[in-house]
Order: structure tokens, then C-alpha cells, then sequence
């Protein structure tokens, strides 16, 4: 999967936030977005999200609640160890209370607490917040 292809869903979902839209569409559909939103919607940031007709293009239906300020999916590969996970995302994210760092790991796609949880390390994909 192309990371520009998750960062124009990521910077569509934005767009919709700031713009006060209580859902948006997502297009294409890979399942990279989808357990992106799978994260952002287990931390409380989006209020569901729907898969519509993945096997053509497609369409993501998101619903939003109005509490991202930022997401980005980064366009280069960046990998991270366990150990150094704490020091990027002090250098990543705005504050220490609230945000989240997506990693695509050997135990799937994962964000920064549960991968230093299971001790495992891997490549960042992009954050919110």
C-alpha cells in the first residue's frame, strides 16, 4: 500500500474535522486505513467507521466526534525500536497526555503503548493526535 494514498485519507479526515462535518468518505480502500481507523477508533478519537465494498475501489464512511487536531502519515520509512519509542514520541507529538504513534509491527498494526507493551518494535506509519 502507498503511504500517499493514507495520508490523503488522513489529511481528508482533518479537512472534515475542521470544517465541522459529522462524517466523511474515504477513498480508496486499503487495510492499512482500516486498521488505522481501527486504532483512532479504540482510543476515542472517530465514532465508527464503515467498510463499504472493499473487494472494487471502494469506499471508508467515517463517522467523527470533533476530537482530532492532527494526523499524518509519514512518507518515509522510519524504523523504531522498543527501547527508543518513549524518546519519538516526545519528539513527535505536542504534549505527553494525549496522542498516539501507529506502527505497523510483526504483530500487526499497532500504536505506541501496546507495541512497547508487547516489547516489539517495527515502522512508523503515521500519528494523531
Amino acid at each position: 500500500m502507498g503511504r500517499r494514498i493514507l495520508n490523503d485519507a488522513l489529511r481528508t479526515i482533518v479537512n472534515a474535522e475542521k470544517r465541522g462535518f459529522a462524517s466523511t468518505q474515504l477513498q480508496p480502500v486499503s487495510n492499512v486505513i482500516a486498521n488505522f481507523l481501527q486504532i483512532m477508533k479504540y482510543r476515542g478519537y472517530i465514532k465508527d467507521f464503515e467498510v463499504h465494498d472493499s473487494h472494487r475501489v471502494g469506499k471508508i464512511t467515517v463517522q467523527l466526534l470533533g476530537r482530532i487536531n492532527d494526523c499524518r502519515a509519514l512518507t518515509y520509512r522510519q524504523d523504531i525500536k522498543a527501547a527508543s519509542m518513549e524518546n519519538y514520541k516526545t519528539r513527535t507529538l505536542p504534549t505527553r497526555q494525549w496522542g498516539y504513534v501507529v506502527i505497523t509491527t510483526p504483530n500487526g498494526v499497532l500504536d505506541h503503548e501496546e507495541a512497547m507493551r508487547k516489547n516489539v518494535g517495527g515502522q512508523v506509519i503515521g500519528y494523531f493526535y
